[in-house]
């Protein structure tokens, strides 16, 4: 009895201190909105060259990416493969929120809010 409670206790060390091991090391990060092909092959797991050449591809021909779930628009890029990366990927960059007049501005056929009367 006592052998078995020291493997299971061997076990037990073992896979938390591999754990720790794991967890220690921080994932290498990526800007998926100005990272090159080379970079995004690197660090993406299993981003190969010819998806990072999709990814690149894409971001030219569409803009830049304003989410990483958009990434599941690049030909072979799945919802999977982003969740991998999720601790990877970082979007930065991509686009400017709408002014404030433009967020303001009316919808066509809705009319403008007044501004509130003073007394």
């Amino acid at each position: 009895m006592k052998k078995i409670a020291l493997v299971l206790k061997t076990l037990v060390l073992t896979t938390a201190l591999a754990g720790l091991a794991h967890a220690g090391g921080t994932a290498e990060r990526v800007n998926i909105n100005t990272a090159d092909a080379a970079t995004l092959d690197r660090v993406l797991v299993n981003v190969g060259p010819s998806k990072a050449e999709a990814i690149v591809a894409y971001r030219k021909a569409n803009g830049a990416f304003k989410s990483a779930e958009q990434l599941a628009s690049v030909k072979g890029i799945g919802l999977a493969t982003i969740e991998k990366n999720r601790d990877r990927i970082v979007v930065a960059g991509g686009g400017a929120p709408a002014p404030a007049a433009a967020r303001a501005a009316p919808r066509p056929g809705v009319p403008a809010a007044r501004p509130a009367a003073k007394h």
